[in-house]
């Protein structure tokens, strides 16, 4: 190809340059300074993390990509750790976490949700009255708090409205522990406070069912938002809108916005099983490759069923979990 007189070659090609003129190397810097803190909440690409006995707020270094950092992380930080008004650090470095509560949207999500890091409770908070009891959601949380490796407890609530027995047996055969709480009773809350002695504990729930309440009843200052159960809808409000990690008695409460679904699309169908650890040792007589559901021939659930040995509402609530992940055309 010809410009005028003169004859262009692939010389004369010109090739923008990317990135400046500093050659590229995958070498980090290794940042063998950084402090250890711990991420108490996060809110919009800030991350508030505890280091020694000072509240820090950090941003999170370009290196390290686009992996989440959330509440219960032990991050490596460094710049201004000082604390004080419009300081900001920089988050540099996330630990190996022990343990990762996490849920998808719904049972068909491929997307998960990382919840909280390093927990070692789920603390399951169900209401025994407005709103009505919901063992449907109970299960799901029991079979994510096994899958993740946390120890579950079950925290009742407003038995001022409504007796506990019927659910807590229901729930007898699997050795969970339970609290019993009205929000008037001292020696409720007194007891609860028991199961968070120097532990790191997540509270999940649904709307209404008082998980703000039980917070700022545990940790007087926590000044966790408080709603109300629409008595038309029997719902509650979103109040607590984003995680939150407090300090009690040698140990952290994570308090979790209200949720009305807990996807399990992250959890195999074997492990499902496993979470209903009353129905896990049955399913062993099963046939090879069976579904455990209504219509499997010969499921070990049915035989037990009709000879007495296992709950019914506890297979039901088992095969609802199984069908749900099944997609939908």
């Amino acid at each position: 190809m010809t410009r005028g007189h003169r004859n262009l070659d692939e010389d004369d090609v010109r090739v923008r340059a990317r990135g400046g003129s500093r050659p590229r190397t995958r070498n980090r810097p290794k940042h063998e300074d950084a402090r250890q803190g711990f991420v108490t909440a996060v809110d919009r690409g800030r991350y508030r993390c505890l280091v020694d006995d000072r509240s820090v707020v950090a941003m999170k270094a370009r290196e390290l990509g686009k992996g989440s950092i959330v509440v219960g992380d032990r991050v490596a930080l460094v710049g201004d750790l000082s604390g004080s008004a419009g300081s900001l650090a920089r988050v540099v470095r996330v630990e190996p976490r022990t343990a990762v509560l996490r849920r998808t949207a719904d049972d068909t999500d491929p997307v998960e949700r990382v919840i909280v890091a390093n927990a070692d409770q789920l603390v399951i908070v169900c209401s025994l009255a407005d709103p009505e009891p919901q063992p449907r959601f109970v299960d799901r949380c029991l079979v994510a708090a096994y899958d993740a490796g946390l120890d579950p407890l079950l925290c009742l609530t407003k038995s001022d409205l409504a007796p506990a027995d019927t659910l807590l047996a229901s729930y007898s055969a699997l050795g969970v522990p339970a609290a019993v709480t009205r929000s008037d009773s001292a020696e409720d809350i007194a007891a609860l406070r028991e199961h968070l002695l120097a532990r790191l504990s997540v509270m999940v729930g649904s709307s209404g069912v008082g998980k703000s309440t039980l917070v700022n009843l545990l940790v007087p200052d926590a000044a966790r938002a408080v709603g109300h159960v629409n008595p038309v809808t029997g719902r509650g409000r979103h109040t607590s809108t984003s995680a939150a990690a407090l300090p009690i008695d040698g140990g952290w409460i994570i308090d979790t916005p209200g949720v009305r679904s807990f996807g399990l699309a992250h959890v195999s169908p074997d492990d499902v099983v496993a979470g209903f650890t009353d129905l896990a040792a049955a399913v062993v007589d099963c046939p090879a490759n069976c579904a455990h559901t209504e219509e499997s021939p010969g499921c070990a659930l049915d035989i037990g069923v009709a000879a007495g040995r296992l709950d019914p509402a506890r297979v039901a609530s088992l095969r609802r979990l199984i069908h749900s992940r099944e997609p939908t055309e």
